[in-house]
């Protein structure tokens, strides 16, 4: 039998690729933090030249994993979002703060409109007051924690995963890059966080790619279904590698004792 469970050191998240989900299956509920790129949006442009963006949730990376794994899975997104809107308007008003849609996992990828789109500066975690998150500086850092430190108000022994932007050929990468480092500082600051590093591990987004995964300027069904792949590939790597941090997943939102672990 092929022990792939056993840890190897030398390899990285992505050589290996689930078609089941891996041990990404083991969070029953997962929520989907995100922009476009959650949402399944499709760009169609019109006759006229005008484009309209329609998000198809149905087939955004989020639902392709619930498919493959059959957990419940969240889009707490929408096309163009960013952190400061979600916090402001966007959460509150579709009852994304909702006790009962607590997850055991969140995956919150956010920051490309925020940088590239608002121009917004990027800030650092020194941005994030931990006693109180309506006292962070208005920079993304601070928007960006202030929904993780609500949603650990929900459901405090929740999974974090933070995911960088993918390289592009037609982006500047400056912001990116920081955006990247402040991931991993956001992984250290918090707790039960870890980062999806599909600007280290993923593929180039270049032209050859976009010919394949993207319709004219977002992905379309088989992009999305590439990218749960590696989301859910990305996951199980990190549980194989830290499974003693996994142990406790299935208690997760229930009630009952406080267990240790073994």
């Amino acid at each position: 039998m092929n022990c792939f469970w056993q840890k190897n050191e030398n390899e990285r998240p992505l050589d290996r690729l689930v078609e089941d989900g891996g041990f990404c299956g083991i969070f029953r509920t997962i929520g989907c933090v995100g922009d476009s790129l959650s949402s399944g949006e499709y760009e169609i442009v019109k006759e006229d030249g005008t484009r309209e963006y329609i998000d198809l949730y149905e087939y955004s990376w989020g639902q392709f994993i619930s498919y493959t794994t059959g957990s419940k899975v969240y889009n707490f997104s929408r096309g163009g979002m960013t952190a400061k809107e979600y916090m402001e308007s966007f959460a509150e008003a579709n009852d994304f703060w909702n006790p009962r849609k607590a997850c055991q996992a969140y995956i919150i990828a956010l920051g490309v409109n925020d940088l590239y789109g608002q121009m917004q500066e990027v800030g650092t975690v020194e941005d994030i007051c931990r006693e109180d998150w309506k006292k962070n500086r208005p920079t993304f850092a601070g928007y960006f924690a202030q929904v993780v430190q609500r949603l650990k108000e929900i459901q405090k022994d929740a999974k974090f995963f933070f995911v960088t932007m993918p390289q592009e050929t037609d982006r500047q990468p400056e912001a990116a890059d920081r955006h990247a480092a402040l991931m991993y500082d956001m992984a250290d600051f918090f707790s039960n966080s870890y980062v999806i590093d599909l600007r280290k591990y993923g593929p180039v987004y270049d032209r050859d790619f976009k010919e394949l995964f993207y319709y004219n300027g977002h992905m379309h069904p088989c992009g999305y279904q590439l990218t749960a792949k590696m989301i859910m590939s990305y996951m199980d790597h990190i549980i194989r590698h830290h499974m003693k941090d996994f142990k406790l997943a299935g208690m997760i939102g229930h009630q009952g004792g406080n267990p240790k672990e073994g």
